[in-house]
Order: structure tokens, then C-alpha cells, then sequence
């Protein structure tokens, strides 16, 4: 595991937020988490702002369109998918306008092999994830475009030391064989944990700072330590006592933990419930919480995109301050 890119006490967002100026999103994310701010993503533009199709955006010649609400591997690049890679250049234009000049860690989220391959569908129907060639197919197409992206942002914002977070939401369900069929009467025969180590590595392997984040119930701590994450991402809120082991293990081993301590839509929240979150794992884990400043993150549960504007100001406000209590604490 490489050493946290990030300072002790630093607190970040999980990536999405409200609205549809992406300026005012870059202006919101460095004002309120100065030491951790992201490139926001803003999914109320329509399909091509999703995870799944920034995603799809990110892929190397394998191009997709909308087929209804689905999106589908196609023969040859088409307007949604033209979309979704203006949406995305329209973004990093405005992070570099905004960012001019920026020295520190920025975070950049890409959603993984496993939540494209479960959210992606072939010609046939059925999604990628029940395909193993094209799995292999969409994680070395992934793993190109992050390549291209990561060195694309480096020249945008070039005193900026990148940390690349990978969504797998829907990595529980293909481990457990959750995933629908396209009759919605079966499933998708489960992945193998090998398998989905196999392909996640080298998307992870891209950058030099990674943290997978998983906003779902059962998250596989260890397969993500074992496929190369430096940081694990989860919502403090779905954790259960059958976890600790894993992640204190996690910790032992000098993984860090990004831990939701706040709610992803409008609940109420403050400093001091966010403090007793982090203050009752802590206890449960065992370790003193003066230790915890150096490898726990402060982040919302999820990305905020189902907040109001003002909600979600109030949560990257609430974890910053949660962030600083932690560096406090560790004096």
C-alpha cells in the first residue's frame, strides 16, 4: 500500500452533487474540503452525467448508446454517447479554469469494471457481467481510458497530486448473484472472488493513490485490500458487527477507511452526530481515536446527487469539521 496522499484530517466528497452548473459545483468542493476537493459530477444532466455513462465515456473503442433507458455496446460511437464525452470535456474545461493553479491532492471518480458490466447490457439483452469475454473486454478498455483521463487531468492541473476512487456499488450483488436477467424471473451466475480480483487490478493499478468506494451492504474489505486499493469506501451506516474483523484487519495492514458519516439526502446531521459515528467504531474496532486522524476520511454515506443544494452544503460542511475534530484529536 502506498502512503495516503492526502494530510491527516482531511475529509472529501463521494462525488456526486445537485444541480447543473458545473462551475458552481468545482467553486462549492474547494471552498468547503480544501484539503481533499474532487471533480463533481452532476447526474441531473441527463443519462450522459450518470455514473454509468461517464463510465461508458471513459471506455477505449468500445463505443455504447442508449437503447431506452439501458446502456448498450454498439457497433460504432453515436450521439448519447458523443453526450456524455462533451458533458465530460465540458467538466474538466471548468476544473481547470477553477483549479489554475491548484497544488495538492484531487480526487477523480470512474465507476468500476464490475458496476459497468452489471450496468451495461450487449446486443443480446443481457449485461456485460454474464459475458466473461466481454468483462475482459470492458476492464482493458476501462483501464485505457483511465490511463488517457488520468494523464489528461495531469496536464489540466499540473501541481495536482491525483487520487482515483472506483465506484462498484453493484460489486456485492455480482459476488453474490444478484444481478437480474433481462426476464427479471433469474439472476447472473455469481463471479467468482478471483475472477473479479483479476479484473479490477489493473484499473486500480493506473494510479499511483486508489480508494474503491462501495455505497451497498456485505463489502468485500478484503478482496478490494487483495486487488490493490489503498482506501476502502463505505457507509458507516450499513456497517454490522460480522465486518469489524475485516476491517480492522484492513487498518492493521495500513489500509485507510473513507467512512460515511453523514446521510447522502436530507436528514438531519451536525458535528456531533458525525463525531459519534466515527467514536463508536472506533471503540467497536478497538483502536485509540488518536490514531484514527492518519487513516480515516470523513465523506458522506454516498454521492449527493438525491440532496438539495442546501443539504449537500451543509454535509461537505459537516465532514470538513468532522475531519478537523479527527486532526484535533490526534495532537
Amino acid at each position: 500500500m502506498s502512503e495516503p496522499a492526502w494530510p491527516a484530517g482531511a475529509a472529501t466528497g463521494i462525488g456526486s452533487l445537485p444541480g447543473t452548473d458545473a462551475g458552481e459545483a468545482v467553486r462549492l468542493v474547494f471552498g468547503e474540503l480544501p484539503d481533499l476537493p474532487h471533480l463533481p459530477e452532476l447526474p441531473a444532466r441527463g443519462p450522459g452525467a450518470s455514473m454509468v455513462g461517464r463510465g461508458a465515456a471513459l471506455l477505449v473503442d468500445l463505443p455504447v448508446e442508449l437503447a431506452a433507458t439501458r446502456w448498450t455496446l454498439t457497433g460504432r460511437p453515436g450521439r448519447d454517447l458523443r453526450r456524455a464525452r462533451d458533458l465530460l470535456e465540458r467538466d474538466l474545461d471548468v476544473l481547470q479554469a477553477e483549479a489554475a493553479g491548484y497544488a495538492g491532492v484531487l480526487k477523480v471518480q470512474a465507476a468500476g469494471p464490475w458496476t459497468l458490466a452489471a450496468g451495461i447490457e450487449l446486443a443480446s439483452g443481457h449485461t456485460v457481467v454474464s459475458d466473461p469475454g466481454a468483462v475482459r473486454d470492458l476492464s482493458a478498455s476501462l483501464t485505457e481510458g483511465l490511463r488517457l483521463h488520468l494523464a489528461d487531468l495531469a496536464r489540466r492541473v499540473p501541481g495536482a497530486t491525483f487520487v482515483l476512487q472506483v465506484d462498484e456499488p453493484s460489486l456485492p450483488a455480482v459476488l453474490a448473484g444478484r444481478i437480474p436477467t433481462p426476464s427479471g424471473y433469474g439472476t447472473v451466475r455469481a463471479v467468482g472472488a478471483e475472477t473479479v480480483t483479476r479484473m479490477l487490478r489493473p484499473v486500480l493499478e493506473v494510479a499511483g493513490h486508489r480508494v474503491v468506494h462501495c455505497c451497498a451492504p456485505e463489502v468485500p474489505v478484503a478482496l478490494l485490500r487483495d486487488a490493490g486499493a489503498d482506501a476502502v469506501s463505505l457507509d458507516a451506516s450499513l456497517l454490522t458487527a460480522a465486518s469489524y474483523d475485516a476491517l480492522g484487519e484492513a487498518v492493521d495492514a495500513g489500509t485507510a477507511l473513507w467512512l460515511g458519516t453523514v446521510p447522502a439526502i436530507d436528514a438531519p446531521i451536525s458535528l456531533d452526530l458525525s463525531r459519534s459515528v466515527i467514536q463508536e467504531l472506533w471503540s467497536a474496532l478497538g483502536f485509540p481515536l488518536q490514531q484514527a486522524a492518519d487513516v480515516l476520511v470523513p465523506t458522506p454515506a454516498c454521492g449527493l446527487a438525491g440532496a438539495s443544494p442546501r443539504y449537500a452544503r451543509r454535509a461537505l460542511t459537516v465532514v470538513r469539521d468532522t475531519g478537523r475534530w479527527l486532526a484535533d484529536e490526534s495532537r
